[in-house]
């Protein structure tokens, strides 16, 4: 992991939030706080790389990752090139590495507010729960569908992630976790928004932040959504197909009216150069 790891309280890390000096109405300051991400993302399957960044200002020099459990916190400089963020890499990210973290920044007599809590799950710590459906894995729309999550551990807690979804997993937590141990995650009035591929997690709330192997994916599909059903330009195709016949019948209709009134014209035109023939 890039830094040193330090053995100070966090105690001593409160007193650092605020500046040694005074601001102008004599009361200390308190930098901004930094923001915090882990990048591939804070669900961490056991034995695999993950680094945490942290993004404060161009003028930091110093910047510190503290985890909630324990009194360790790392310490890394600023870079020269980019001070206004730093990283902390874990190469293989353990049991140990699970839980929530916080950062923040130094610059010069002062350190910022801590950043918001970051959770790191890791994940691959006990036997994978199964996942299925109920009625089943195709669902018309606007049906309720139960997806569960079914472990062989003695398990309280089920996580259940959608894949590419940017919404937290949600988390079911069992008050009596008797056997079978399952939970039930259920989708009310599904739409096309609820296809995707699921997987669940069991765990225990004692270590909230150590999961399972994940379950073996279950792909939801949700039949009779809109985007089954025929385009949107198929139906403006019909409407414009029904304009232009109603505007060939409104021109065979004026073609009637009209067609009398050229033959009076011609006819009073006839009479006229008669009679203009026989005056002459």
């Amino acid at each position: 992991m890039r830094g040193s790891a330090t053995t100070l309280t966090f105690t001593t890390l409160l007193c650092l939030g605020m500046c040694w000096g005074l601001g102008d109405q004599g009361q200390p300051e308190v930098l901004p706080k930094p923001s915090i991400w882990a990048d591939p993302g804070t669900l961490v399957t056991q034995g695999s790389p993950v680094t945490i960044w942290c993004q404060g200002s161009l003028l930091a020099d110093v910047y510190h990752l503290h985890r909630e459990r324990g009194s360790v916190y790392w310490e890394a400089k600023a870079p020269q090139g980019s001070r206004n963020k730093a990283w902390f890499h874990f190469e293989y990210a353990s049991s140990s590495d699970a839980g929530q973290y916080q950062c923040a920044y130094q610059s010069r007599n002062c350190l910022s507010e801590h950043s918001d809590p970051l959770p790191l799950v890791i994940t691959g710590m006990h036997r994978k729960p199964s996942l299925s459906a109920r009625p089943g894995a195709s669902v018309p729309q606007g049906e309720d569908v139960t997806l569960q999550c079914h472990s062989e551990v003695q398990s309280d807690t089920f996580h259940l992630s959608k894949e590419g979804s940017l919404t937290a997993p949600q988390h079911l937590h069992l008050q009596n976790p008797a056997p079978p141990i399952q939970a039930n995650f259920t989708l009310r009035a599904v739409t096309s928004a609820h296809s995707g591929t699921y997987r669940c997690y069991s765990s225990h709330s004692t270590a909230p932040h150590l999961l399972s192997i994940p379950s073996d994916p279950l792909e939801l599909q949700v039949s009779g959504a809109p985007d089954s059903i025929s385009p949107p330009q198929n139906k403006s195709d019909s409407k414009s197909d029904y304009t232009v016949q109603n505007l060939i019948r409104m021109g065979l209709a004026a073609l009637v009216l009209l067609l009398p009134g050229v033959l009076l014209c011609q006819a009073w035109h006839d009479c006229r150069g008669a009679r203009d023939v026989a005056q002459s």
